[in-house]
């Protein structure tokens, strides 16, 4: 089986990118544009999003996001294209996932807008389906990546700082998972195994995120765009989503899967119950204690969830915390990737170990 590296045809950040929607839509489309976009952005950034298209006099339609990435609401933008020939998702990752699932069943070209640096889905060839409870259903591999990504840095910045933080954990899991994988020669997402390029894009993901995290978080607090913010928005986007498509996912993502059939978690954002869920494989590993500790503090310090109480699992039985357990060594889940057997009681002595040594810190 070959080993496989793939990525967006084109990664674009920068200030002010909002603006130019229609000299990227010009490069791949002409009959007219539909926007996927999460209705708070339409809200907030409408003249910034449609300025370009009503200078040029070129067709587009604006089409609100359901708020679930299901195949009811994919089905239902499905139907709604009309003529239109380019896909755009605007907006966090659900409503960018569902907007690659349009173009997929389409067969149009697809182009992402993340107004927030809180996961690495942009970049991916793949969607994450949910059912209409807002419980994880299955993965919709996709056969090619984005046409295009854009992300504008002055919109990252005035996001709410939880999201780029709750990024920081999606990106931070991507080396541990990579590493995993390689040990185990699992298969990735693309079909093949994991690559060198694609452990050297999840090691600079994990660097970058130390190095930096702590600085853009204040960037994002004060609402402004520096370096820092620039670099990790970077990690979080491109360094993680070609990381992992690459690389390879295991345990992190897998409970990650696994919480969400625990309604106390379903006000958790993506990137939040991975990082738990990064602990929890470190756990699971037996991974040295300093390395623990540091990346237990690390994630505190992007007020990040660490323990089952930041889970909203505090006094949890272990019955229910089996159900989660469970679900995140279900049969096609990345659990199968850790380089030894997992079985779901050992997932559920690894969350118990690492809310006791998290608390301990």
């Amino acid at each position: 089986m070959p080993s496989i590296i793939c990525s967006p045809n084109s990664y674009i950040q920068g200030r002010g990118e909002l603006k130019k929607l229609c000299d990227y839509y010009s490069q791949t489309g002409k009959n007219g544009a539909y926007l996927i976009v999460d209705p708070f952005i339409e809200k907030t950034y409408h003249a910034e999003l449609t300025g370009s298209f009503d200078a040029k006099k070129q067709a587009y339609v604006i089409a609100p996001f359901g708020g679930e990435c299901s195949m009811m609401e994919i089905n239902r933008h499905k139907a709604a294209l009309g003529k239109n020939d380019v896909v755009f998702g605007i907006g966090g990752g659900k409503t960018l996932d569902a907007a690659k699932a349009v173009a997929y069943y389409a067969n149009l070209p697809v182009i992402i807008v993340p107004t927030a640096a809180s996961t690495d889905a942009p970049c991916s060839r793949l969607s994450v389906i949910y059912n209409d409870n807002h419980e994880f259903e299955k993965y919709l591999p996709l056969p090619r990546n984005p046409e295009m990504v854009v992300v504008d840095t002055e919109v990252i910045a005035r996001a709410p700082v939880r999201f780029l933080l709750a990024g920081i954990g999606d990106g931070l899991a991507t080396y541990y998972e990579a590493a995993a994988c390689s040990q185990s020669n699992a298969v990735t997402l693309t079909g093949g195994h994991c690559t060198l390029g694609g452990m050297a894009l999840a090691k600079l993901c994990r660097d970058t995120l130390f190095a930096d995290g702590l600085k853009a978080k204040a960037a994002c607090e004060a609402g402004v765009s520096t370096r820092a913010l620039e670099n990790v928005t970077e990690a979080n986007i491109y360094l993680s989503g070609v990381g992992f498509e690459t690389g390879g996912l295991a345990c992190a993502h897998a409970v990650h899967n696994g919480l969400t059939v625990l309604k106390e978690t379903h006000d958790l954002l993506h990137g939040e119950k991975v990082a738990f869920g990064t602990v929890t494989q470190l756990v699971l590993e037996n991974a040295a204690s300093d390395e623990l500790e540091k990346f237990i503090r690390f994630q505190k310090a992007c007020n990040l969830p660490t323990t089952l109480k930041d889970l909203h699992l505090e006094g949890a039985t272990d019955e229910h915390l089996m159900e989660a357990a469970r679900a995140a060594c279900a049969e096609g889940d990345t659990m199968v990737n850790m380089p030894f057997d997992v079985a779901p009681e050992d997932v559920l002595a690894a969350m118990k170990a690492a809310d006791r040594i998290a608390k301990a810190l």
